[in-house]
C-alpha cells in the first residue's frame, strides 16, 4: 500500500510541473510575439499530453512496455469514455464541422492505426507483436501533418480558439519552465517506479495498474479542462481538448515512445485497442444523433456508464 500511496502522490509534481512548464514556456514564446494561436496549439497542447509522455518515456527507457502502451490507451479510453462523459452530463456538447469531419475522424484513423501497426503476428505472421522505431518515425510524421494543418487553420483565420497566455518577467518565465521539467521528470520517474512495484506485490499486471491509475492520474489536466470549460458553456474547448489530446496521445506520445524503445504488444492489449476504436466510433456516431451536431447529456451519461464497466472488468478480470 506504501507503494500504492507514493504512486499517488507523485502525480502532484507531475501535474504542476506540466502547469509551471506551460506556462513557462508559454509566456517565454510571447516575448517573442508568437500569436496566442500557435502557442495553444503546440506548447499548451503539449502541456496537457505532457504527463503521459514523461511517464512514457521513463517507461520506455525502463522496458515496462505494458505501462507505455496501457497509458496511451487507458489515456484515450478514459478522455472519451469518462472525460468527455462527464463534460457531456454537465452541459451538452455542441460539435464544431472541423471537429466532426476532421479531427473526430482523424482520431478514430489514429485508433486503428494502432490496432493494425501492433498486429504484426497476425497481419505479417511475424515473431512478435509491437511497434518499432519505424513505426514510431510514421507516427511522429503523422503529429508533424497534424500540427501543420491546426497551425495553417488558425493562420487563416478559420477557428475562434485562442489561449490566454500569462505573462511573467523573463527570469521567472524560464525559472518556471526548468522547474516544471525537474518536476515532471521526478514525479514520471516516481511514478513509473512505485506503480511497477505495487503491480508485482500484487500480482496485478502492469497493463491493468496503466490503464487504470496511471491513466487516469495522467489525464487529470485534460479533465480538470474540460469540466470548467463545460461549466462555463465553452462547448468547443471542452470537447476539441479530448479529441486533440487523443490524436496527440497516439500520434506524439506513443511515437515518440516507440523511438526511445520498440514496444511489445501483449495478446491481451488488442481488447484495449478494440475499446479504444469503439469509443472513437461512437464519439462519431453521438454527433449524428439527437438534435444537431452534438452530445447530448444521455449520451453523456452512456459514455460514464460503459467507463465505469470497463473499469470493473479489469479489477476482476483483468
Amino acid at each position: 500500500m506504501l507503494n500504492l500511496l507514493a504512486t499517488l502522490i507523485a502525480f502532484i509534481p507531475l501535474i504542476y510541473g506540466a502547469d509551471m512548464l506551460v506556462d513557462g514556456a508559454s509566456s517565454l514564446a510571447k516575448r517573442y510575439n508568437i500569436p496566442n494561436i500557435v502557442i495553444g496549439l503546440t506548447i499548451v497542447a503539449f502541456g496537457t499530453s505532457a504527463p503521459e509522455f514523461i511517464v512514457n518515456f521513463f517507461a520506455s527507457l525502463a522496458g515496462n512496455t505494458d505501462i507505455v502502451l496501457g497509458n496511451v490507451l487507458g489515456s484515450n479510453i478514459v478522455n472519451i469514455m469518462g472525460i468527455l462523459g462527464i463534460s457531456a452530463v454537465i452541459y451538452p456538447l455542441a460539435v464544431k464541422p472541423n471537429t466532426t469531419w476532421i479531427e473526430i475522424p482523424l482520431s478514430l484513423l489514429a485508433a486503428v492505426a494502432i490496432l493494425a501497426m501492433g498486429n504484426d503476428i497476425f497481419i505479417d505472421n511475424a515473431s512478435w507483436s509491437g511497434f518499432s522505431r519505424i513505426d514510431g518515425i510514421i507516427l511522429l510524421l503523422f503529429m508533424a501533418v497534424f500540427l501543420s494543418y491546426n497551425v495553417t487553420l488558425a493562420m487563416s483565420g478559420n477557428t475562434e480558439e485562442d489561449a490566454e497566455i500569462k505573462e511573467y518577467p523573463a527570469k521567472k518565465a524560464l525559472l518556471m519552465l526548468l522547474a516544471g521539467l525537474l518536476l515532471l521528470s521526478g514525479g514520471g520517474r516516481a511514478i513509473v517506479f512505485f506503480a511497477t512495484r505495487f503491480a508485482r506485490d500484487l500480482g496485478i499486471s502492469e497493463r491493468v495498474i496503466a490503464l487504470t491509475i496511471i491513466s487516469i492520474g495522467t489525464s487529470l489536466p485534460e479533465l480538470a479542462t474540460s469540466v470548467v470549460a463545460a461549466m462555463k458553456k465553452r462547448v468547443d474547448i471542452a470537447i476539441g481538448n479530448v479529441v486533440g489530446s487523443n490524436i496527440f496521445n497516439t500520434f506524439f506520445v506513443l511515437g515518440s515512445s516507440a523511438v526511445i524503445a520498440p514496444v511489445t504488444v501483449p495478446a491481451l492489449t488488442n481488447l484495449d485497442m478494440g475499446l479504444n476504436i469503439a469509443a472513437s466510433a461512437l464519439l462519431f456516431t453521438f454527433v449524428f444523433t439527437g438534435k444537431g451536431r452534438a452530445i447530448e447529456r444521455w449520451e453523456g451519461a452512456i459514455f460514464c456508464a460503459l467507463y465505469v464497466a470497463y473499469l470493473a472488468s479489469l479489477v476482476f478480470w483483468g
